[in-house]
């Protein structure tokens, strides 16, 4: 993220638009890096429709800010720098999320549809370790500033100045505060590495795409005991927006689906697609109960595979939400 050296026909494109001032111009050379501009919010707030008014407010005072772009910094640098600070404003105001509870789930989590990540293969601030739920997740118990220094360093690779300046702080309070945030995200994310800015693959792999297959088959033969099979006996499971992550057994699971009024042989009737949210193998889960003539989009369930077994399963209703881009029936 080199910010010397002579304008690129970005910057200078950029600044002929900012002094024409004419908006649709502006617009066309900003909507570039609305989707890096997206995936940055949304692993600031967790939240995808979140990120998406914030990265229009990212849009809209870069607008009213034109004139402060005199190609010092990359276009790129300046946007992030501006969206950073406009989620920081918003999280301001959001209520957070209790320290108490390490590990939990967040009931504003919504997941991330993989159509709208950045195209660019080599794009390394997507990669797949960054916007699997776990990792989003464990963002959010940082405090905001701790949270942006962190994004900004560790996963955008920002060299401390460039992230002091852009947050308002000292270089001192930005090392710091990274300090204080992998410690907790050490906590957050017990035996994985923190070496985020590594490339990491973005296929899923044979044995994940088995196991959404397997999963969606037992859902339509409501097959439970191949269901329990699934699932690593240690199980972290949550369904959003109830909040709070349960460590369980597969069995305990199983049987909570089952008093919860699911799989009534007789009565449910499951249909599933396999999809990928958040770069992470999940299942979109479509149910018809009696009367009904279609399966109706019910639930999507991202899952986590680890040795071909689920080892964390996270559930979100899907029902009425047209932005995970699902058929709303079968």
């Amino acid at each position: 993220m080199n910010d010397a050296g002579p304008l690129d026909a970005d910057e200078a494109a950029f600044i002929a638009a900012a002094r024409s001032g004419d908006p649709a111009r502006f617009a066309l050379i900003t909507e570039r890096h609305r989707r890096e501009l997206q995936v940055h919010c949304y692993r600031m707030l967790a939240n995808y429709e979140d990120a998406q008014d914030m990265t229009q407010e990212t849009f809209l005072r870069a607008w009213h800010k034109r004139e402060s772009f005199k190609g010092h910094a990359a276009l790129r640098t300046w946007l992030y720098r501006i969206a950073t600070n406009a989620c920081l404003d918003f999280l301001g105001k959001r209520t957070p999320v209790p320290s108490a509870l390490p590990g939990s789930e967040l009931p504003h989590l919504q997941p991330y549809p993989d159509r709208m990540l950045p195209e660019d293969p080599q794009e390394s601030v997507v990669a797949r370790e960054t916007v699997e739920l776990a990792f989003i997740v464990a963002v959010q118990h940082l405090p905001p500033r701790q949270r942006a220094v962190l994004v900004l360093r560790d996963v955008l690779g920002w060299p401390a100045p460039q992230a002091a300046d852009a947050l308002g702080l000292t270089v001192a309070s930005v090392t710091s505060a990274l300090q204080r945030a992998r410690v907790t995200m050490r906590e957050q994310l017990p035996g994985r590495r923190l070496d985020w800015r590594s490339p990491a693959t973005h296929e899923l792999s044979d044995a994940e795409r088995e196991v959404v297959k397997s999963y969606i088959d037992a859902h339509e033969r409501n097959d439970l005991d191949g269901l329990k099979s699934l699932l690593r006996n240690e199980l972290r499971f949550a369904m959003l927006p109830d909040p709070g992550t349960v460590t369980t057994t597969a069995e305990d699971a199983v049987d909570g689906w089952v008093s919860g009024g699911l799989f009534q042989p007789g009565h449910d009737d499951w249909r599933g697609i396999p999809t990928t949210f958040n770069r992470m193998p999940a299942a979109a889960l479509y149910l018809r109960t009696p009367g009904d003539a279609e399966h109706r989009l019910f639930a999507v369930a991202v899952l986590r595979v680890a040795e071909g077994k689920i080892a964390e399963l996270t559930g979100f209703e899907a029902a009425g939400e047209p932005w995970l881009d699902l058929p709303a029936a079968l």
